[in-house]
């Protein structure tokens, strides 16, 4: 944890110092060593919060974006009793959750069942292969075309995206924000890791990407405009949605309809040959 609370107050760890678990209320001391960034561990074993991972250089550059008092929120659900460590929860109950390990999907949907207002910022440079497959597929070097422009020219309609994305997020029930840059140090030859790219949550098969800039994501998140533009975009695919599915009905009845023109065109066609087109052939024995 980067705080712990000392005489009522939110404070970072130093040297020598303990404090106060602001979730659970157990003793904490910080560890300040070399090989790990500085922070504050429960003295004794303890399952404080089993969804709490340790924080690395990138946790901390993402958190830092946003005050310290939206930083480390401890949340209860009243109905359940169960109480978890939001990464950041803004003024406008937006909870970021920024993820650099691999989550189990089922704990995945459990996280989003009890933040429901909320977005994860997930580190995708933590498996090598994860940018390559992204650059394949932004670029559409495959044989068919795989992000599709919209009118809007920074959000993509995306077929395959199980090509382009990691398969455990591919379900989730919030936007997901892949974050390529890393900790900066990482070639980007092809100019795509400074923007984040935003997986909204799949309608049916039908998948959409945006491409945002990091200052954007943060003031968004930070002013309330966020959640917001979310809801509308959402909305209006949805809409979007209706129409097509109402068009491709239209479609399918003028196809069905001009069958049964055809159809009836070639009966009357045969009787007026003399020929009727119900007679049979009476079978000889």
């Amino acid at each position: 944890m980067k705080f712990a609370i000392i005489d009522g107050d939110k404070v970072e760890a130093t040297k020598g110092a303990t404090g106060f678990c602001q979730s659970c209320g157990a003793e904490v001391i910080a560890k300040c060593g070399t090989q790990k960034i500085w922070h504050w561990a429960h003295k004794r074993k303890t399952d404080c919060d089993h969804w709490w991972e340790s924080e690395t250089e990138w946790h901390r550059r993402w958190k830092n974006n946003y005050s310290a008092d939206w930083q480390e929120i401890s949340l209860l659900d009243e109905r359940t009793g169960e109480k978890h460590i939001a990464d950041v929860r803004t003024v406008y109950d937006l909870i970021i959750e920024f993820q650099h390990s691999r989550i189990d999907p089922q704990e995945r949907i459990k996280r989003e069942k009890f933040y429901k207002n909320m977005i994860w910022v997930v580190d995708a440079t933590r498996l090598k292969k994860d940018y390559p497959r992204f650059v394949k597929g932004k670029k559409n070097s495959f044989e068919n075309q795989i992000f599709y422009k919209t009118d809007n020219p920074k959000i993509f309609r995306v077929d395959l995206i199980d090509w382009c994305f990691p398969l455990d997020w591919l379900e989730s029930s919030v936007p997901v924000i892949f974050d390529f840059l890393g900790d900066g140090s990482l070639d980007d030859s092809d100019g795509l890791r400074n923007n984040l790219y935003c997986l909204f949550p799949q309608i049916g098969s039908d998948a959409r990407v945006a491409e945002i800039s990091r200052k954007v994501f943060i003031d968004t998140t930070t002013n309330g405009q966020w959640t917001l533009r979310v809801q509308k975009f959402m909305n209006d695919w949805i809409e979007q949605k209706k129409i097509q599915a109402q068009e491709w009905k239209e479609k399918e009845n003028q196809v069905l309809k001009k069958q049964r023109t055809q159809n009836g065109y070639e009966f009357s066609r045969k009787l007026l040959a003399g020929k009727s087109p119900l007679k049979r052939e009476r079978k000889r024995f």
